[in-house]
C-alpha cells in the first residue's frame, strides 16, 4: 500500500464519525456534493470581493479562500464516501457528482484568475488560466477514456491534490502576508518581474499545478492510446 492509499485510509478513519451521522440523519451524497459546490462559489466570490474591494497589499481574502476551498474538498471525500459506506452509490449519483465537481472547479479558478488580474499579476492569472484548462482535460481525458473501457487514473494532479495544492498555499500565503507583509520582495536587475514576492507563495503552486495537470493529461492521452490500439 502506498503513500497515497496510508492518507486516504487515514482520512476515511477520521471523517468515519461524520459519514455515519450524515447517514444516520438522512443526508444524501448529492446534498454533500451541491454544499460543495456551494463552498467553492463562495471561495470564487470572496475572491473577486476581494479583487474589487480590498488591497493589493493584503492576501487575507486568498486565505480565507483557500480555507473554504480546503473544506470543499472534505466535501468531495464525504459524499463519495456517504455513498458507499450508505449503499447509496448510483450512476446519476457518479454523474451528478462529477458534473458537479467541474462546475466547482471551474468557479473556483475564475475567482482565482480574477483576482490576479485585478490586482495585476498579470503572469500569474494567465498561468492559473492553464492550471484550469489542465485540470479539466485531466478529468476529461479519463472520463472519455472510461467510456471507451480504459480505465485512464494514471497521472498526478488528480483532483484532490489540485485542490490540497491551491488551498494550502492559498492559506500559506495570507499567514506568511500577515508575518513578513504583503509587499515583500527579492528583485534580481536583469528580471522584468520579482524573482519572489509573498504573492509567489500562492502563485508559484499553481505554476507548477498549470504544468503538472497538461502532462497529466497528455500521460492519460498516450496511455489510453495504448490500451486502445488494435481494439
Amino acid at each position: 500500500m502506498d503513500w497515497k492509499s496510508n492518507a486516504q485510509q487515514l482520512v476515511y478513519h477520521l471523517i468515519n464519525p461524520v459519514v455515519e451521522l450524515f447517514i444516520k440523519v438522512g443526508v444524501t451524497p448529492n446534498m454533500i456534493t451541491f454544499f460543495g459546490f456551494i463552498l467553492n462559489l463562495a471561495a470564487a466570490i470572496i475572491l473577486i470581493f476581494g479583487a474589487e474591494y480590498g488591497e493589493r497589499s493584503s492576501h487575507s481574502f486568498v486565505a480565507i479562500a483557500g480555507a473554504i476551498i480546503l473544506f470543499a474538498g472534505l466535501m468531495d471525500m464525504l459524499d463519495g464516501r456517504v455513498a458507499r459506506v450508505g449503499n447509496m452509490a448510483n450512476k446519476y449519483g457518479a454523474l451528478y457528482d462529477s458534473v458537479v465537481d467541474r462546475f466547482s472547479e471551474l468557479y473556483m479558478f475564475l475567482g482565482i484568475c480574477y483576482y490576479l488580474i485585478s490586482h495585476d499579476y498579470f503572469l500569474s492569472s494567465l498561468f492559473a488560466f492553464i492550471a484550469m484548462i489542465g485540470s479539466i482535460m485531466v478529468s476529461y481525458t479519463r472520463a472519455r477514456a472510461e467510456g471507451l473501457g480504459v480505465d485512464c487514473s494514471v497521472g498526478i494532479m488528480q483532483r484532490p491534490e489540485r485542490i490540497l495544492i491551491v488551498g494550502v498555499s492559498a492559506v500559506l500565503c495570507g499567514v506568511t502576508s500577515s508575518i513578513i507583509g504583503a509587499d515583500f520582495k527579492v528583485e534580481v536587475d536583469w528580471l522584468p518581474v520579482p524573482l519572489f514576492e509573498t504573492i509567489s507563495i500562492f502563485t508559484f503552486p499553481i505554476f507548477i499545478l498549470a504544468i503538472g495537470a497538461n502532462i497529466t493529461a497528455y500521460r492519460r492521452l498516450i496511455f489510453a492510446r495504448d490500451q486502445l490500439q488494435g481494439t
